[in-house]
């Protein structure tokens, strides 16, 4: 069963540690190797600069993204998507194929013109935030809980007229409803579970589920433990079940993918460790769903999302 993964932190680790092998390295939750035994045929990378290594900037941006192109896709272990004339491509199987996503726009510095630079450098999808406050908006676990900025609702805007699409898994509750009244086409919460299974800050309640549904946006459930249940001592991965019933009852059979937060988390479901493990994960959802279900879960939820929403690639900019 073909997957797709909309989000995981590897550049990150390849960027603090250049000697790892993105082929095959152990110390990589997502690599070749593991992408390849899970049938991964799409994984969304995003570029995260962690505030532990300084202030973020658009030229640590632009060192992930080149980590990416020279030590993933030139090397011939990946297909770069861009466009949507290429998501028939990605569904043949015949390639490995990644995406990049910014997570956080900190390091775009409140420049605008990088936002059009990281769109035409390859960038498709955008968190306006991680965790805190930036120069675009409050993040999640930011006390005020503010909401977007005027030069963040200017990054909207042009974020609308590119054709990057955003990401509200890190943004205020504040800043995803005035998110809603901004975007001229769905967003997505990239790695996020149910709030009303789980009440971490990071997950969606059930209002916002129901509000990303019916603009048709997905919803990418993640692997990481204390987004699953409160109790992390030794998460399965049956306890994700709940999160997809709480999303399914809401309207959103058609709108869950999965967003595994591989590389970025130091626990993981114990038998949901690495992309490898996801043909296992596909069985046991088979055992409580129907196959067109499971199926959509895996990758055709998020390829049929993408084939809307990613750009033609004959469509000019200015």
């Amino acid at each position: 069963m073909k997957v797709v993964d909309f989000h995981c932190d590897v550049l990150s680790k390849l960027w603090k540690n250049p000697e790892a092998s993105f082929e095959r390295c152990p110390g990589l939750d997502v690599n070749l190797q593991s992408m390849e035994k899970g049938d991964v045929v799409l994984q969304v990378f995003a570029i995260f600069l962690s505030e532990h290594y300084g202030q973020p900037s658009f030229e640590r941006v632009i060192a992930q993204l080149e980590l990416f192109r020279t030590r993933l896709i030139e090397t011939g272990n990946l297909q770069w998507l861009k466009w949507r004339d290429q998501i028939e491509d990605v569904r043949s199987g015949k390639s490995r194929w990644g995406l990049l996503s910014l997570e956080g726009v900190d390091g775009l510095e409140g420049d605008l013109f990088y936002v059009r630079l990281c769109y035409e450098f390859g960038i498709r999808f955008m968190g306006l935030t991680w965790n805190h406050v930036n120069w675009a908006a409050d993040g999640v676990m930011e006390k005020r809980g503010g909401g977007l900025t005027n030069k963040g609702r200017e990054m909207v805007e042009l974020c609308n007229k590119l054709g990057i699409i955003l990401d509200v898994s890190h943004l205020s509750v504040a800043g995803f409803w005035e998110l809603t009244e901004l975007v001229s086409r769905p967003f997505i919460a990239s790695h996020s579970n149910a709030y009303g299974v789980c009440p971490h800050p990071r997950n969606l309640s059930d209002e916002q589920i129901r509000a990303i549904v019916a603009m048709d946006g997905r919803i990418g459930l993640t692997f990481v433990p204390w987004f699953i249940r409160d109790d992390t001592a030794s998460v399965q991965p049956e306890d994700l079940l709940p999160h997809i019933e709480r999303v399914c009852s809401l309207g959103g059979e058609r709108h869950i993918m999965f967003g595994s937060d591989f590389d970025g988390i130091d626990q993981w479901v114990k038998g949901l460790e690495n992309p490898g493990k996801y043909q296992e994960w596909g069985n046991k959802l088979l055992k409580h769903y129907p196959e067109e279900l499971v199926r959509g879960w895996m990758s055709e939820n998020a390829l049929n999302f993408l084939e809307q929403h990613l750009p033609e690639q004959q469509e000019s900019r200015s």
